[in-house]
């Protein structure tokens, strides 16, 4: 089998330096609210379905949660400190949906309101241009409680977040995000069950991922509407495909694996709706439809936000999934998840959706790495695989933009160290590392590469 790795090329590239992207290249990294924020309980904050799924046994895998994680909701400041010290002039983060709406029919929460606005404020005067995401999945409990995201009142209950939180702060964040990943909130979490809610059934996931989608669409005329210059757009978990073989039955697997990977959440953002092909492959599974929901869904976005790790390679697995398909494990060079290290699979998404959807101006909004991080005797953190990851995935990115791939920034995941969600803290992304017992943050190695690089002064 022909598993995607890493190519001499991918090996051997030379990382270019900052100017080699125009002085207007947006350089950032980007976290999540229940990865980082903590505070629970805190100034109104009601439960998530992450704080309801954590707290159910055998589903997080060191047990734990995101209660604390690196209490960011208190230390804000100097962990805005440690993004101007490295030289980002961008920040992507996201708003805690249960900061804002305690229970149906409440108003919006003024301290959840307020802890966005100041921190809004610091970025600002840290010279750190605010990237908003309105979804990273912390849905409040008492929505999944009325349905969650199944129900097609989460969808007016989206709109009503847009439309609270571009009031408050339109006026000082010109980016929004309106859903990150809508894979993962239906698919990993609805069919897969392995993120919150948990739930495991392919139905109820392909009906999800509808919400998901027109939430996002019906979303963007309320933000422009409160928010006169506002760019808006989505962020998606895309991965290059390849087939295990030559095959006819791996190249038919991939066929199916693409239409639901990736064109089912491409084609209707896009303006041509769900792939024909597969909607015949899902036959009763698919979503309820209504009059007006696909064009509301291919309302104009400013920007595409690309997330990218790494590829997958498929083979046909009949009895394997909805569509007899199986991911296989990489081969070669992974990160601490198993994920492959394949930068030029980056280059190579990028090309593809510039090439198949013209969305306009693209942006990597998450790329970073997994490996094993730990405070050596000296006090630092030594983490020369993900320094190299950096270096090879932005060379790729430059290759992909001289050949005309409109990408406007690079947001690196993570920041900080945080909870990864079934992973728990495991897993560690960050730039910089988190002793969760303390609280202390150091830079890693990467992290001061990252800052050479940013300033001109990594050769």
């Amino acid at each position: 089998m022909t598993i995607f790795q890493a190519t001499r090329q991918d090996q051997d590239a030379q990382a270019p330096r900052r100017t080699d992207f125009g002085t207007d290249f947006l350089w950032g990294a980007a976290t999540s609210s229940y990865q980082i924020e903590g505070a629970h309980d805190a100034d109104g904050r009601v439960e998530s379905i992450w704080d309801r799924f954590a707290a159910t046994p055998g589903k997080i895998r060191d047990g734990s949660s995101g209660a604390v994680a690196c209490d960011h909701y208190r230390r804000w400041p100097q962990d805005l400190d440690i993004g101007r010290a490295l030289g980002l002039n961008a920040y992507r983060f996201s708003i805690a949906w249960p900061r804002i709406f305690g229970a149906p029919g409440a108003r919006p929460n003024p301290k959840g309101l307020d802890f966005y606005e100041r921190l809004v404020d610091g970025m600002l005067a840290r010279g750190l241009e605010p990237w908003a995401t309105l979804y990273h999945w912390d849905l409040p409990q008492w929505l999944q409680d009325r349905g969650g995201w199944q129900a097609r009142a989460t969808v007016d209950a989206f709109v009503e977040l847009a439309d609270v939180m571009t009031r408050r702060l339109g006026d000082r964040v010109r980016h929004w995000i309106t859903q990150n990943e809508p894979w993962c909130t239906a698919m990993i979490g609805h069919h897969e069950g392995w993120h919150a809610p948990g739930i495991a059934d392919f139905a109820t996931a392909l009906q999800v991922a509808h919400h998901v989608l027109l939430a996002h669409g019906k979303a963007l005329p309320v933000i422009r509407a409160n928010v006169p210059d506002a760019r808006a757009g989505i962020a998606l978990s895309l991965h290059p495909l390849r087939a295990a073989s030559d095959g006819a039955l791996d190249h038919a697997a991939l066929a199916r694996h693409d239409g639901l990977r990736y064109r089912w959440f491409l084609d209707p953002l896009y303006g041509r709706g769900y792939p024909e092909d597969t909607l015949r492959l899902v036959g009763s599974a698919a979503p309820a439809v209504r009059p007006g929901d696909m064009e509301a869904i291919a309302a104009p976005t400013d920007f595409l936000g690309v997330n990218y790790y790494f590829p997958e390679t498929v083979a046909a697995a009949p009895g394997h999934g909805p569509l007899g398909v199986r991911v296989l494990e990489a081969r070669g060079e992974t990160t601490a998840m198993g994920w492959p290290v394949a930068p030029q699979g980056l280059a190579e998404l990028l090309q593809r959706v510039h090439r198949d959807y013209r969305p306009g101006p693209l942006y990597v909004t998450e790329n970073g790495a997994c490996y094993d991080d730990a405070v050596a005797p000296d006090g630092a953190v030594h983490d020369p695989e993900r320094r190299r990851y950096l270096q090879r995935h932005l060379a790729a990115l430059h290759g992909a933009i001289a050949q005309g791939v409109p990408v406007r920034g690079y947001f690196a995941w993570s920041l900080l160290d945080n909870f990864e969600w079934s992973e728990g803290y495991l897993r560690r992304f960050g730039l910089v590392h988190v002793d969760y017992a303390t609280q202390q943050r150091r830079l890693k190695d990467s992290a001061l590469w990252y800052r050479a690089f940013l300033n001109g002064s990594d050769r």
